[in-house]
Order: C-alpha cells, then structure tokens, then sequence
C-alpha cells in the first residue's frame, strides 16, 4: 500500500475529489489569500466589534471585518439572512465558482448540501433576547426571528443556487460538525447516491459562546498558543469553509483541477462528558478514520489538530495520537493559533487547510508557541511554516458532548 498512488485501489466512479474551496476567515478570504494566510502564519486576532464586550476583562477574537455579502448572494435579499446564513451561501456560491462550474450546470444534477454549526443563528438570537429584556416580547424584532433557524444554513444555499433537486441539511455536532458534514458528503458521492456535495461549516461570532467560554474559564487573553506551555485558552473566531466533493470520474470528464482526494473518515460518540474529550474515544475515531481509508498510520504525513489551546484538549488530543502513532507521530498542527475556534467552521476550514498544504507543499505553522508542554510530545511546528511534500492528511475535529469526527485527505494520484 505504501508504494501504491492515494485510491489507486478504488474506481473512477467512486474516489471523491474537492474541487473547488469557498472560504471566509478572519486571516483570508478565498482559497488563495487563505493559502497565503496559512503559510506566513498570520494571526486573525484582534479586539471584538461585532457584538458589545462590556463587562468582560478580555475582548480579542478572530471575527471577519468587511465582509459584505451583496458581493457573493446575488439572488436572496441579504437582510432576511443571519451572519452565518450569509457566510455559508457565499461560500458556496464561492466553492462552485472556484470549481469552475456555472450554477446551472448543477440544476439538472442530484446534489446534497451539508452545512455543520455550533450556534446556528446564536447573533441574532443575542440581538433577539436584548430586545425582549428592553422592550417586551411583544414588540421582539420580527424580521429578525425569521432569520434564526439553523436550518437556513443549508437551505438558504438550495434557494440562493436555485438548486430543486438536493437534500439541504444542517449537522449540529459542533465542533466537530464540519468533519461530519464532509464524511457525510463523502458517503453520498461514493456510493453513487448524488452527483455533487457541497460540504462543509459556518458560524458567526456571537455574545452567548464568548460568555459561555468565559464563564469556563478558557477564553485567552489575547492570542491562542495550542500545545504550549504557558497557553491561556482559545479565542472564539467566525466564517465558512464550503467544499466541493465529486467523484474523480466526474471531475476528470470536465477536466477540473483537483486539489485532493477524500480517502475516508471516522464518527463516534463517546458520551462520557459535556466539555471533556475522552483520550480512549479520541483515538479511536483516528483509529476508525484510518481503517475507513485503508490507510496505515505509517503513511500519514501530518496531522491537522483541533488544537484549541485549552490544556484538556492539548493534552488529552496529544496523548491520543501518540496512542493511535507510537512514539513518532506526524507533525501536528493547529490552524486555531491562527484562526481562532470558528465553531461548526472550524474543520471545515482546517480540511481546507490539509489540501492547500498538500497542493502547495507546506505545513502551516502552530504561531504564539514559546515552548511545548511537556505532556505534549509532538512537533507542532512552531511559528514557522515548513515545505514538506504531503502524501496524506489528517484532520481531527473534536466537540462537546463527545462527538468526533476525523476526516483523512490525500494527495490526488492518478
């Protein structure tokens, strides 16, 4: 298997390629900027506007400024739309431009849309309850309750694409939602099920997840330094990731350029606690990724961490792939020392990060590291970006409640 080319085992009509990247983040917009974001390790954090902070001692995050959405929603009227409707639709819309497909072309196909989030539309329910407390319920924004399903998420994308003929769903498994959404795209597209997926998380900053990780203590006063010693915690941060999945039959035939393959992934739950990732449940969601891909730990170049900065994470994570890779494992990265923890995006965007490594030969640095834990035995990479040519690519998303997921990508080989 070593030898052999990434899914040269299995047949044109069932390897999944991603052919085309929407991405809004606080360090890049686009799959060019963010590939150029990721390799000179630029940070996205900075003081937050997008909601009030008062009463709170520390206010940085990693939200998107300047973001207009008339720029990519051509078709839905912008102000019926929550922030992370508008960052989801435009990213679609961004993905199948970049996949070099007009949105009719897709009309006549069976799609699937599968969008994870953590806090659905938690901004404008912010916004809604402060309207509640000072003016009643009976004078509640109604404009603004009508944007609040997560649900739109997805279905928004369907009505902005005038896609008829697809499934639109929503994943809630939070953190973790982006790596679910893609694994469940990945099964679609294999099995014959629908012509394309877009697959991938949104969310957008909001009060009540900063409040709510203030209250536990891991909001960082002000940068993100996963795997390091004297780490504070994470920063909350905001935008989508939006992928395209096809089969490689498909994409050859229309001649798109392939920026990876997905070669398999793994779900469990492990149900043991509300914040805490379980060791043993964590490595065996990797355990699970690798058998689904038919890949042996061996052959993985690097590994994509949730790596939140938090020291239950870290440790726990660490621990998890030395148990799954021995006492060499791949160099292990975390894109939220750059983007901040964007939720239900956060996998999403890090899937896209695995596959503008593998394309452009680099491994995106771990900034803000001074010295590593000890009870962390990895190279996360500090501080600077690495060429490295990547073969395969791991990426783990972790969430409350215990859901994993763990999506592996490989490198496109004929």
């Amino acid at each position: 298997m070593t030898n052999m080319p990434v899914g040269a085992a299995r047949d044109a009509a069932h390897r999944v390629v991603l052919t085309g990247f929407g991405v809004f983040s606080s360090i890049g917009v686009g799959a060019a900027e963010f590939a150029e974001g990721l390799r000179s390790g630029r940070s996205g954090a900075k003081p937050i506007t997008v909601f009030d902070t008062e009463g709170f001692e520390h206010t940085n995050g990693c939200e998107i400024r300047d973001f207009d959405p008339g720029d990519w929603i051509h078709r839905l009227d912008v102000t019926r739309l929550g922030r992370a409707s508008q960052f989801s639709v435009a990213a679609a819309r961004m993905a199948v431009q970049d996949a070099g497909l007009d949105p009719a072309e897709l009309r006549d196909k069976r799609g699937l849309i599968s969008i994870g989030t953590t806090d659905g539309e938690s901004f404008d329910l912010d916004r809604l309850v402060a309207s509640q407390l000072s003016e009643g319920s009976a004078n509640m924004d109604s404009a603004i309750a009508g944007r609040i399903r997560a649900g739109r998420l997805s279905a928004s994308i369907a009505q902005e694409l005038e896609l008829v003929d697809v499934e639109a769903v929503t994943v809630p498994t939070a953190c973790a939602a982006g790596n679910y959404a893609i694994g469940y795209g990945f099964d679609a597209v294999r099995s014959g099920e629908v012509d394309f997926a877009l697959c991938g998380g949104a969310d957008a900053m909001c009060r009540k997840t900063f409040a709510g990780f203030y209250r536990l203590g891991t909001i960082a006063p002000e940068k993100c330094q996963p795997f390091d010693v004297d780490r504070k915690g994470l920063l909350t941060g905001e935008g989508a990731g939006v992928l395209m999945l096809e089969s490689l039959e498909s994409a050859l035939a229309r001649g798109a350029r392939i920026y990876a393959e997905v070669l398999g992934y793994g779900l469990n739950c492990d149900a043991d606690h509300q914040v805490a990732p379980l060791q043993s449940s964590v490595a065996a969601c990797m355990d699970l990724a690798l058998r689904n891909a038919g890949v042996k730990p061996e052959e993985v170049d690097l590994i994509s961490a949730h790596g939140t900065g938090t020291k239950a994470n870290d440790v726990t994570e660490s621990r998890a792939i030395r148990s799954v890779y021995g006492d060499t494992p791949p160099r292990t990265v975390s894109v939220k020392s750059m983007l901040g923890h964007t939720m239900g995006a956060a996998s999403a965007l890090a899937a896209i990060a695995c596959s503008l490594a593998i394309v452009h030969g680099f491994i995106p640095p771990t900034i803000n590291h001074g010295s590593t834990d000890p009870e962390c035995e990895i190279d996360c990479v500090p501080n600077e970006a690495v060429e490295a040519d990547l073969r395969i690519v791991q990426n783990n998303g972790l969430a409350f409640g215990g859901n994993n997921a763990v999506v592996l990508l490989g490198r496109y080989e004929a």
